[in-house]
């Protein structure tokens, strides 16, 4: 679950927004995504299964995007924002760096599971 949500965060703005439009889902879904995920990694690297650098890193996305929730008079929650926001730039660097020190720069874009 956590390298799903650090996969959608990492991929490039064009695939997020496909990926947004594919499932009719807002780019709020992202942050959820990686959100669900975030908060099993604590309890991974305690159990030697994520490693320090990527925790860190994984804090630093979390904190980003805390930030990015509190900015109320910016349009970063918009797709346009995906291609644009330096912010989001910055995570999906981050992300890209997490999976690549996971060994999982080779992992699939998930498929959400949506309740409506």
């Amino acid at each position: 679950m956590l390298i799903e949500g650090v996969v959608l965060v990492a991929a490039p703005a064009p695939v997020q927004v496909a990926w947004l439009e594919k499932y009719d889902v807002p780019p709020d879904e992202i942050v959820l995504g990686f959100d669900d995920g975030f908060r099993l990694a604590e309890r991974l690297a305690q159990e030697g299964r994520l490693g320090a650098t990527a925790l860190s890193d994984l804090r630093t996305i979390d904190e980003i995007f805390s930030e990015m929730a509190k900015d109320e008079g910016t349009d970063r929650w918009t797709r346009q924002a995906l291609s644009t926001d330096a912010e989001w730039d910055r995570v999906r660097q981050l992300a890209r760096e997490v999976l690549t020190a996971e060994g999982e720069e080779d992992a699939p874009l998930p498929d959400p599971c949506i309740i409506r």
